[in-house]
């Protein structure tokens, strides 16, 4: 059974900034500084591997393109998959817009039926954000997007984090709801909770062991920046790039994992991780 990988409109993927392009950061860079830095880390990285002066990624669930349209920039090759022809639609448009239009493809298409639209083991790398929460059966779409990995390729992976729902409840003062997404298996707080299946640093990583990669790092995502009022960090002098650097001084930390709203994991294939 095909999935619907997530809704048609991209609520988890803000627009991203890369924390490298020297331009003012935005609001929303909270939500990505940090997987940002690990990609372009893991991605360059490859780059020095291959000798190639680009690589091919998969953007599995990608939307609009707030990933794939920045990759693009960098140089890179990116295909978009995903289910709703509005979203790629404005991936088609916002590539355009950004003058990499030649290298951003966008296909319809869903997480189990993958290989009906794209090709297995034809790339560098796979993003798959936004989309474990929503596939039937995680433990195969993780597969799935491995099998779409070159011999060495990395796999970035983001989800919604159990604790940062837990502790976002409690702080809003539905102490029920935030007992229930603790003891519920799937992390959900009630009937009325928008997200089908939350999960920890550990179970994470244990998905994607099982899939057959190395982890090559965990870092939890906006550990303080869905806490902190806007107000601060708008009219604070100073107060965002605080965060910011905040944010990424707790990401690694294993401690800030539990009650981080997202959790992000980059596997490696096992000729990537000795690379």
């Amino acid at each position: 059974m095909s999935d619907p990988m997530r809704p048609p409109v991209s609520p988890h993927h803000p627009e991203t900034t890369s924390p490298r392009s020297g331009s003012s950061r935005p609001r929303a860079s909270l939500r990505t500084a940090v997987v940002w830095e690990v990609l372009q880390d893991a991605l360059d990285r490859r780059i020095k591997a291959t000798g190639r002066d680009s690589l091919d990624v998969l953007d599995t669930g990608g939307g609009s393109g707030n990933f794939a349209v920045p990759l693009a920039r960098l140089g890179h090759r990116v295909t978009v998959v995903d289910p709703s022809p509005n979203a790629l639609f404005a991936l088609e448009r916002r590539a355009a817009e950004a003058g990499v239009a030649d290298r951003v493809k966008g296909v319809q298409g869903d997480a189990l039926g993958l290989f009906e639209v794209v090709e297995r083991g034809g790339y560098d790398a796979v993003l798959y954000h936004g989309v474990l929460e929503y596939v039937d059966d995680p433990a195969e779409g993780l597969r799935n997007a491995v099998a779409a990995l070159r011999p060495e390729g990395v796999l970035s992976v983001l989800a919604a984090g159990l604790g940062g729902a837990v502790l976002a409840r409690a702080l809003a003062g539905h102490f029920k709801e935030a007992k229930q997404a603790l003891e519920n298996p799937e992390g959900r707080w009630g009937a009325g909770d928008p997200m089908p299946r939350r999960f920890t640093a550990e179970q994470l990583t244990a998905l994607v062991e099982g899939a057959g990669l190395t982890v090559g790092a965990v870092h939890g995502v906006r550990v303080f920046a869905d806490l902190v009022p806007g107000v601060l960090v708008d009219t604070e002098p100073g107060a965002l790039d605080a965060l910011l650097k905040l944010e990424a001084a707790a990401a690694e930390l294993p401690a800030f994992h539990s009650v981080a709203t997202q959790l992000h994991v980059l596997g490696e294939t096992r000729g990537a991780a000795k690379a």
